[in-house]
């Protein structure tokens, strides 16, 4: 994978099936994030290509991607379920503009806030969505939404962050 990009240089667009491996290279070689099977990545890129987004470098491969979809049971939602940017290319602000990218695309437009759950341990991802907030000048509220035990051993339990109401969103940036 090519990733000596800038997050500037980086183009957003939807997700493709040949993306699929490419992202659950990028969050295996991570280290951070949960690695789950490469089929489930392949379904973000093609069952939830709407509501997802992937930022790509000059050679068109994957440096960043943001899973998202919309829950069924919390309509008015974009959850974000995954953030990644590979190694090359953190630091310079395209986590954020990914998400705020997948928030412009047609599929999410109408939602009213975002969602995510995080690890009280992940500080860069508490500060990324506080951020992210403070930057559409919304609010966020935090609650517990899964305790540790829920999971198998050795597994935080995960914050819900609910970030809201967003504003209206400028055209989409990503077809």
């Amino acid at each position: 994978m090519h990733t000596d990009d800038t997050s500037g240089a980086a183009t957003l667009r939807a997700p493709r099936a040949e993306d699929g491996s490419a992202i659950w290279r990028l969050v295996r070689d991570g280290g951070s994030l949960d690695l789950n099977s490469p089929y489930l990545y392949l379904l973000i890129c093609t069952d939830f290509a709407a509501t997802s987004i992937v930022a790509a470098d000059a050679d068109d491969a994957p440096v960043g991607f943001v899973a998202a979809y919309r829950p069924p049971a919390d309509p008015k939602a974009a959850f974000v379920w995954q953030v990644g940017v590979a190694s090359a290319a953190r630091g310079q602000g395209l986590a954020k503009r990914l998400i705020k990218g997948m928030l412009a695309r047609d599929a999410n437009r109408d939602a009213t806030e975002l969602t995510a759950t995080v690890t009280p341990s992940n500080q860069a991802s508490m500060a990324l969505f506080h951020g992210v907030a403070r930057d559409l000048g919304a609010q966020v509220t935090e609650r517990e939404r899964f305790a540790a035990s829920l999971f198998p051993e050795g597994h935080e339990a995960e914050r819900e962050l609910r970030i809201g109401p967003l504003p209206e969103r400028a055209d989409p940036e990503v077809p």
